[in-house]
């Protein structure tokens, strides 16, 4: 009966998740989409992988939308043995964002009922965890698959925690496996890692446990061989993607260095210190866990355009000269924000309560949990502040596998937003039930701790401007008094609005358990007090920066790149800051898409209007120069640094022509100017003359200086290619392309003489396969970053075509991993079923007995 009963109060308490998150998701009953950033991007990236599936039916591992071509394994491919993904995809059926939040709370809902057993304590936690502002700003932003790896967090450490502390092993090995399969099919591994860093301190704590005995020494080894059997085949699940992505992210700009600079070395692993560090948590800053708006809350806070409107006004009647406007020109930046990074979205606010709780946590919650939860949060906040923390970082990006990998420590924050909501709800639990914590105690941690946090808020309350200035250096050096004043006193009221909720709802928190402790007010009562409050908090914080307006209609949401106008159109835009930026882009919109119709012949587009490298326009119509995507080809990044980004007159020609850049784009958004470039090298090429170099500084430097239609530049490692291999000069030879599809190109050529055919083909040493006359062939890179081939004298048939093993091999491992997922998952079902029905059988016979 009371398992029942307990089953019924779990349904309900799924019901109330998926009201919750329709509630805050209101929109998406009129059928409006999120309207988000990086989705809009990776439409633009990923339009010929998409168009290519629709039109063959089947996946291309390879597209040319972007950065010159690139692999599309992190450009939305699918994997054809990626069960797993599958599910994922099952999991996350309901609309966008209501999958997210829906399985945000589920998934902490069943670690909740792990670590406390208790239903009502779960439920909690769950929209504690699930209603962490830093989970509303990523998904406004569009990075679901950061989202999407989060919302496995809590269901994995669940299974974990079945296994090492309720000895459950057949249902902990199951749950941690599917959920630690999920999560690595969601692929942000950078959010997997930073979880793993904080779940190293629960394995450190269970093996000192064991060793001083407080649990079998067996039992640990049992347990952590079982969690290290579901995390292998968790990760076999994955294979495609893991074995795809691993032979890629070594050519990528995560993987070492190639060119030795001012900045780097070649052979150095990972990105350099100052990519990897820009977005570090000022240790101030911290504190917005607790106060959202600590350091302003977010680079565009609401509040920012009345402030800058009153600064103009201000400019306007107090500047009179030239001058003095420059210098004060210098000291702005956002308003809305002065932390430590160099802009944001929103705080990593957790909730003033859910802050308090967790510090009660740390007093109440038994030590093993207690100890590992302390470390990882330590740990965590010291490698999110980063560049504030040099020597920690240094160690790290140094030492520690992988680290380097990964950029903006800030993130890292996502772990302490696990964590404080589950300490948080094991105190409080223990507070309510443990009679080994004495009234005593609990009331003198209660002061002390709610006095504390009371007490701190009131003093940056009151001496907020002098503990925490409200300015940056830069605005304290270049603006003047009667605007740094102003200033000061606006940001420092809004950092008050928010301080004096915190201390309103601690003290409501407070007051509520000081009753229940003199059994003056019912647990159950409190509990609802506590909820209530909390989510009031927590929504209307979230409610800034995912809300409404971040919603549009189906047709802006699917269609991003417009281009026609009408006077319908802007109606239906109206004042939407989103769907404003959609109108400014339609006049090149409109210029590419007349482009790419007059012209369907392969080649590229360069377009300096909209911004080379962080925009996709250009790649939903026609091949980009560039693009925005954060893990580049390593040699295509080092072309756009070192010609692209900052253009030379003279050499970035050069280099457009090698990339056969057909047409240019400049001007304005407004009134884009096309400019056709009649130098492009074309498709392909013949060269008659070798250039040969010692080092890639040599190779990038050269191919700015040669005329690349007469001349390869060949690293002198590849010399012997052409030991049995002459060039010869043949004026009349001719090479074209005569078949383009995303992963397989076709030429035709015709020389007199043997031939060094360059193709304006991104190079990339695994997959790619090139046959003259339907016999592989090998090839080599020549020009820093292209693909080169020798040609025998005479006609030939040349195709390229994309075939990475690794796809082929990874599919079989996959399905595999997953096969023994389901066959393990059986047999240990079965034996847990078979133990009971033996167990009710010796009872019966004992009743009968």
């Amino acid at each position: 009966m009371a398992k029942n009963k307990n089953l019924i109060y779990i349904a309900v308490s799924l019901i109330a998740f998926l009201v919750l998150a329709f509630l805050y998701s209101t929109p998406v009953f009129t059928g409006k989409q999120l309207f988000q950033h990086d989705i809009v991007q990776y439409r633009g990236g990923a339009k010929e992988l998409i168009d290519y599936r629709e039109n063959f039916d089947k996946e291309t591992y390879w597209s040319d939308s972007m950065f010159g071509g690139m692999p599309t394994y992190q450009m939305g491919s699918r994997f054809e043995g990626d069960i797993i993904k599958k599910v994922d995809s099952y999991l996350n059926i309901l609309p966008r964002p209501v999958n997210y939040l829906f399985l945000l709370f589920s998934g902490f809902f069943l670690l909740g009922m792990v670590a406390v057993r208790n239903w009502k304590y779960a439920l909690l936690g769950a929209t504690f965890f699930g209603l962490s502002t830093y989970f509303y700003i990523i998904i406004a932003a569009g990075h679901n698959g950061k989202v999407n790896t989060i919302e496995y967090f809590a269901p994995l450490l669940a299974g974990i925690l079945l296994v090492y502390i309720r000895k459950k092993y057949v249902i902990g090995f199951i749950v941690t496996t599917l959920f630690f399969g999920l999560q690595v099919a969601a692929n942000h591994p950078q959010m997997t890692y930073y979880l793993f860093l904080g779940l190293g301190f629960l394995f450190i704590s269970e093996l000192i446990r064991a060793i001083k005995k407080m649990i079998p020494m067996k039992h640990f080894l049992i347990s952590s061989g079982i969690i290290a059997g579901a995390l292998i085949i968790g990760v076999g699940m994955n294979s495609q993607r893991i074995m795809a992505n691993s032979e890629y992210i070594k050519e990528t700009v995560r993987g070492k260095q190639i060119l030795t600079n001012d900045s780097h070395k070649a052979g150095n692993s990972g990105m350099d210190k100052e990519s990897i560090l820009m977005w570090s948590y000022g240790k101030l800053e911290t504190l917005n866990l607790f106060i959202p708006r600590l350091m302003g809350g977010g680079s565009q806070e609401p509040e920012g355009a009345a402030m800058m409107e009153k600064m103009q006004q201000l400019v306007q009647d107090n500047v009179t000269s030239q001058a003095e406007y420059d210098r004060i020109s210098k000291g702005f930046g956002s308003l809305t924000y002065w932390g430590d990074q160099p802009g944001t979205s929103g705080p990593a606010y957790q909730g003033a309560i859910v802050c308090f709780l967790a510090l009660l946590g740390f007093f109440f919650a038994p030590k093993k949990y207690r100890y590992w939860i302390l470390g990882a949060t330590i740990l965590t906040i010291l490698l999110a502040w980063g560049s504030n923390f040099m020597f920690l970082s240094d160690l790290f990006i140094d030492f520690v596998p992988f680290y380097s990998k990964f950029r903006a420590p800030s993130s890292i924050l996502v772990v302490v937003e696990l964590l404080f909501p589950l300490i948080a709800i094991i105190g409080l639990y223990r507070f309510f039930k443990s009679e080994n914590l004495d009234e005593d105690y609990k009331k003198k941690i209660l002061t002390y701790v709610g006095g504390g946090t009371l007490g701190l808020t009131l003093i940056l309350i009151v001496f907020g401007k002098s503990i925490l200035g409200f300015a940056t250096d830069n605005e304290q050096l270049y603006l003047p008094p009667f605007l740094l004043d102003y200033l000061v006193d606006e940001r420092f009221s809004m950092f008050r609005t928010d301080a004096i909720k915190a201390l309103l709802y601690v003290g409501i928190t407070v007051a509520v358990l000081f009753f229940a402790l003199k059994q003056k007010l019912n647990q159950n009562i409190a509990l609802i007090v506590i909820g209530l409050v909390s989510l009031f908090d927590l929504w209307t914080v979230n409610k800034r920066y995912l809300n409404d307006d971040n919603y549009v209609d189906k047709i802006f949401a699917e269609n991003p790149f417009q281009t026609e106008g009408s006077d319908y159109l802007a109606e239906k835009v109206g004042d939407n800051a989103n769907l404003q930026s959609i109108l400014a882009s339609i006049p090149v919109n409109k210029t590419l898409e007349t482009i790419a119709e007059r012209d369907k012949k392969h080649y590229r587009v360069y377009n300096q209007v909209l911004g080379t490298t962080s925009e996709t326009n250009t790649s939903y119509f026609k091949s980009s120069i560039g693009g925005y995507h954060a893990v580049k080809l390593r040699r295509y990044d080092d072309l756009l640094n070192e010609y692209i980004v900052q253009p030379d007159s003279v050499k970035t020609p050069k280099i457009l022509n090698l990339l056969n850049t057909k047409y240019m784009i400049f001007g304005n958004p407004q009134e884009p100017q096309v400019v056709p470039n009649p130098k492009a090298n074309g498709n392909a090429w013949f060269v008659s003359d070798l250039k040969f170099v010692n080092t890639p500084n040599e190779e990038i430097k050269s191919i700015g200086e040669i005329d690349s239609k007469k001349t390869a530049v060949i690293n002198a490692s590849d010399k012997s290619y052409f030991s049995n291999k002459p060039v010869q000069a043949d004026s009349t030879a001719t090479i074209n392309l005569t078949k383009y599809e995303a992963n397989e190109l076709e030429f035709k050529s015709q020389s007199k003489t043997p031939q060094l055919a360059v193709f304006s083909e991104v190079y990339y040493p695994h997959g790619w396969k090139i046959m003259i006359d339907e016999k592989e062939v090998p090839y080599i890179k020549a020009d820093y970053l292209l693909r080169a081939v020798h040609v025998p004298a005479g006609n030939h048939n040349i195709k390229m075509i994309f075939e990475p093993q690794v796809i082929e091999t990874g599919k079989w491992i996959s399905l595999l991993c997953f096969g023994l997922f389901v066959i393990l998952s059986a047999f240990g079902i079965f034996y847990i079923y078979r133990k009971r029905d033996k167990k009710q059988l010796e009872i019966s016979i004992d009743k009968s007995v």
